[in-house]
């Protein structure tokens, strides 16, 4: 069941279920480690992960490696998919009102707004009362070091990290549920999973990831693309006019295909500098940001999930209206 081709009691199902997700996640929250399917993934690739990749300092194979890495992402890969295919089986039949808030319960894993926008303001509030404390908070958020970082660096981190996973966390789940349904979102949380435990160059966490998780890394560019510029779209509308060519200039200055374009869309639409030392630097002419400028940023993708629940209540409104 998906929006491409699908009736008209199909997509009022699907719009109810993003609705019913994203109230679940603003109003709850992250459901029980237990009871999460993306911890359930992760416990998957950490298993996996020691079997693909080599320690750190023993001799590479590299097309090993990464065909090792290929096969235990499409094992994982596979499992995810027919478990979403299974439960979308389960739920067929329903009620429609049954089957919208099922698949939005089972859609809601897959997002995470609101803990994203915890987290970013919980560096804010700690760097109110030490850099000390807001070096530590940050990096729950972020993998680089942490420790020699100065308050703009801390507040840097934070903001590029709320515009990047802005996409990762709700726009991208959010758009491969319309184009494939829950099996969509599902395959592509994994995907991003894998990208964050495997998608290293060189080592982490004593295992070398080099080549072994190379085709984790491009699986999740190739599914993060376009959703990524639609993410950026959809941060730079109010701003809109001429600067979208400043945030398509932006896009390209970060290693990543795809994490530029959210980040470049907030810096240059609140006037801001973004960056990682040695690594990229946004919107290169803007302003350090401030602890305003974290408000504010929260406040636009704020927004932006506000227009993707907007935009689902239009597609209910309208299948119900053409309904007999």
């Amino acid at each position: 069941m998906t929006l491409i081709g699908m009736t008209v009691p199909e997509a009022a199902v699907l719009a109810g279920a993003v609705l019913f997700g994203l109230g679940l996640d603003l109003a709850f929250g992250e459901p029980p480690a237990r009871l999460h399917p993306v911890v359930a993934m992760g416990r998957y690739l950490g298993a996996a992960g020691r079997r693909v990749s080599r320690p750190a300092g023993a001799a590479g194979r590299p097309m090993a490696e990464f065909w090792r890495g290929a096969l235990g992402w499409c094992v994982g890969a596979v499992l995810v998919s027919a478990l979403a295919v299974a439960a979308v089986w389960a739920v067929q039949g329903l009620h429609p009102l049954a089957q919208a808030g099922l698949f939005g319960l089972l859609l809601k894993p897959m997002l995470s707004w609101r803990m994203l926008r915890d987290e970013v303001a919980a560096v804010e509030a700690a760097l109110a009362e030490s850099l000390t404390a807001g070096r530590q908070r940050v990096g729950w958020l972020v993998s680089r070091d942490v420790t020699g970082l100065s308050e703009t660096q801390v507040r840097e981190a934070a903001v590029s990290t709320l515009a990047e996973n802005l996409n990762d966390s709700v726009v991208a789940p959010l758009f491969w549920f319309a184009v494939a349904g829950l099996p969509g979102a599902a395959l592509y949380r994994f995907a991003n999973t894998a990208d964050a435990m495997w998608g290293y160059r060189g080592e982490r966490g004593g295992r070398d990831w080099t080549w072994a998780g190379k085709w984790a890394a491009r699986a999740d560019d190739a599914l993060s693309w376009l959703p990524a510029r639609l993410t950026a779209l959809l941060i730079a509308l109010p701003t809109m006019g001429r600067r979208w060519s400043a945030v398509v200039a932006n896009a390209g200055l970060t290693p990543s295909p795809n994490g530029g374009w959210p980040m470049g869309a907030l810096a240059v639409g609140l006037g801001i500098r973004l960056g990682k030392a040695g690594v990229y630097e946004l919107n290169r002419d803007g302003r350090a940001p401030r602890a305003s400028d974290t408000a504010l940023a929260l406040r636009r993708c704020g927004q932006v999930v506000a227009v993707l629940a907007l935009l689902a209540g239009a597609v209910l409104l309208l299948s119900l209206g053409r309904q007999p």
